[in-house]
């Protein structure tokens, strides 16, 4: 693919401290994402997914190595530059939702674009198109405790894309839900991918990371040899609205 580069991630280690050893999480990870790819990180529990993914979204700090977005080294910038780049160059979708409770759908969707200074009618009328595009528009003055898991989690994709993103990173989006639902997350997702959007999920659903583009395989804290090898997946195509 010759898009371009989104995420640049080199020698990338993560120890932590346990029982007095140290616990090498990652060794090693060198990464290149390019603009419009669809990557599945797999592997068993314990190999280091979720850590990368981690470091990649600037939401822990690497031990060693270096990460850049857009080409902003990550450890170049303050506190505050951070959380500035996270809340508009890169959306997250989490297994468990991280919907606030006491808000509706559309507000969920609604804060990171008030965290991000657009305006109220603005914010209503892009979080309406993007609930609409995940398909629970009717759902969108409900509170997420009346929601079911599979709402939930499609509101929280409409939220990660409020910002239009550079790059959307999710980690086991479908470990919560059933079989029927896992289903529809993941025809939303090739749908997103084919709309333009960059993807990088962490999963076990071996559904899932056969129709990514590219599937890179860890164990033990490193990309095994031969991992990231391009599968069959849909050309991704110019972004339709409203993402």
């Amino acid at each position: 693919m010759d898009g371009q580069i989104v995420l640049q991630a080199r020698n990338l280690s993560k120890d932590y401290p346990m029982n007095g050893e140290t616990v090498h999480a990652l060794r090693g990870v060198s990464l290149e994402v390019r603009s419009g790819e669809y990557i599945a990180v797999a592997g068993p529990s314990g190999s280091g997914k979720s850590t990368l993914l981690q470091l990649l979204g600037g939401i822990d700090i690497p031990s060693a190595g270096t990460v850049e977005i857009m080409g902003i080294r990550l450890d170049s910038l303050s506190d505050r530059e951070l959380t500035r780049l996270r809340l508009t160059r890169l959306g997250f979708i989490f297994q468990r939702f991280h919907l606030l409770p006491m808000l509706t759908a559309r507000e969920n969707v609604e804060l990171p674009m008030a965290e991000a200074g657009v305006s109220g009618r603005e914010r209503r009328v892009r979080a309406v198109e993007l609930l609409t595009y995940v398909g629970v528009e009717h759902r969108a003055g409900h509170r997420a405790t009346q929601l079911s898991g599979g709402e939930m989690q499609r509101v929280a994709i409409a939220r990660a894309l409020a910002n239009r993103p550079a790059l959307l990173l999710a980690d086991e989006p479908t470990g919560e839900l059933d079989a029927a639902t896992g289903e529809e997350i993941l025809a939303l997702f090739r749908r997103l991918n084919q709309d333009g959007t960059t993807l990088i999920v962490v999963t076990h659903d071996e559904r899932l990371a056969a129709q990514a583009g590219r599937v890179i395989h860890m164990l033990d804290g490193r990309i095994q040899p031969g991992a990231g090898t391009d599968v069959a997946a849909p050309q991704p195509r110019r972004p339709a609205a409203p993402l």
